[in-house]
């Protein structure tokens, strides 16, 4: 997770994470909409799908990335977005 707040105009936080396969990114992305349905917050926009390897969930101030593994080094986005705080990591 990253706090993008100070260097990001539309967003304030960033979760990035991965799914070693399609089946596990949709469950990833199945279970964050039931939490946050169970809370009562819809996202915004959903883009992407699991076998694309990076589904987008926003969030308005926060921005939930899901990546495949192949994808996640490719778009490198802690790297793109270095300047922002890392808040926690877990691997």
């Amino acid at each position: 997770m990253l706090d993008t707040g100070k260097i990001c105009s539309f967003a304030d936080y960033f979760v990035i994470c991965s799914g070693d396969s399609d089946r596990q990114i949709d469950a990833i992305q199945q279970e964050i909409n039931k939490s946050l349905k169970e809370e009562g917050i819809l996202p915004h926009h959903i883009e992407g799908t699991a076998d694309s390897g990076w589904i987008l969930i926003d969030l308005g101030g926060v921005i939930v990335h899901i990546f495949a593994a192949e994808q996640r080094e490719y778009y490198r986005l802690e790297e793109l977005w270095d300047n922002a705080t890392p808040i926690i990591r877990i691997q």
